[in-house]
């Protein structure tokens, strides 16, 4: 993708995702809707995904900077403190445990403090998207195993990772309605 076609991916998607939420009723935007990975006796209500998605949006910001900066490790979660390497099992509960905390951390929020949220993540994205040359944008993201690995790739996600929370929140709210 270009940048044109990330930008106009991220920022329809975007609307289309505060939208659909900002048309839910207030108490379904706190109710319950998914089992946390992390600790499934939680559960995550449609404002603590819109929480998620901007947590992964700056950590997401923040592998690509450090790949920009030359780490060697820009993913930085496929490793332990003493450099052995993870298990995807150990990776996906380090993952599951980092969005818990950062869900924990914004819980009770407002509709409009988490919409701010997401925007600041959002726009750290767009200026670092503003920041990168286009050869930079077709680099690949060592570790990052998300689609082709690509810079552009991994900006361009963001969007897709919405629709995709948004289903999950759909799917949970009608399997709560079912006898």
């Amino acid at each position: 993708m270009d940048r044109t076609e990330i930008e106009v991916k991220l920022n329809r998607d975007r609307a289309w995702l505060l939208e659909t939420v900002a048309a839910l009723q207030p108490e379904d935007l706190i109710r319950g809707a998914t089992p946390s990975e992390h600790d499934p006796s939680e559960m995550w209500s449609p404002l603590d995904h819109l929480v998620h998605l901007a947590g992964i949006e700056r950590n997401f910001s923040a592998m690509i900077g450090r790949h920009v900066d030359g780490n060697a490790d820009p993913v930085g979660l496929l490793r332990n403190s003493d450099g052995s390497s993870r298990t995807r099992e150990e990776v996906m509960a380090a993952v599951h445990r980092m969005n818990e905390d950062y869900i924990r951390q914004h819980r009770g929020k407002s509709l409009a403090e988490v919409v701010a949220l997401g925007q600041e993540a959002r726009a750290e994205t767009l200026a670092l998207l503003a920041g990168l040359l286009d050869a930079q944008l077709r680099e690949k993201v060592p570790g990052a195993p998300w689609g082709d690995g690509t810079i552009g790739t991994l900006l361009a996600l963001h969007a897709d990772h919405g629709r995709m929370h948004w289903h999950w929140v759909k799917e949970g709210f009608a399997q709560a309605a079912q006898p």
